[in-house]
């Protein structure tokens, strides 16, 4: 994914993309049906998987992402060019994504299941974190 950073006084006010990776962690009480094939288990990691692919991945990923009051001159060249725009209502930072992406997954998440905490590394040495109890 791509981003820029509208107004920064720095290098990431430039257009340019990081290898994301997101780390989501699920807390819940585990099936007690003996017999059921879901027995045991909270949310089973392929159905975690589809959650979080159609709520975050599938729109996000090989996407640039930029506030959307960006530039109107920038962003109708960007929209003839590119298909995979996404234009959101906060600057683009790796915390505010990952504010953006904890609503999206709790809301494709089973009753079941509560999301507890994700981790986004933006880089291998740079990652910001959201815990559900510091909201």
């Amino acid at each position: 994914m791509a981003h820029a950073l509208l107004n920064y006084d720095g290098k990431c006010k430039n257009i340019h993309g990081h290898s994301y990776k997101l780390e989501v962690t699920i807390i819940g009480e585990p099936r007690e049906e003996p017999g059921h094939p879901a027995d045991g288990l909270v949310i089973d990691f392929g159905a975690l998987k589809k959650v979080v692919n159609k709520e975050v991945v599938d729109e996000f990923d090989h996407a640039l992402v930029i506030k959307a009051d960006f530039n109107d001159e920038l962003t109708d060249v960007l929209s003839k060019n590119f298909e995979l725009i996404v234009y959101t209502d906060y600057q683009p930072t790796c915390e505010n994504l990952i504010l953006d992406f904890a609503e999206r997954i709790k809301k494709g998440l089973p009753e079941r299941a509560t999301l507890h905490h994700l981790i986004l590394h933006e880089t291998a040495t740079a990652y910001c974190e959201w815990y559900a109890e510091d909201q």
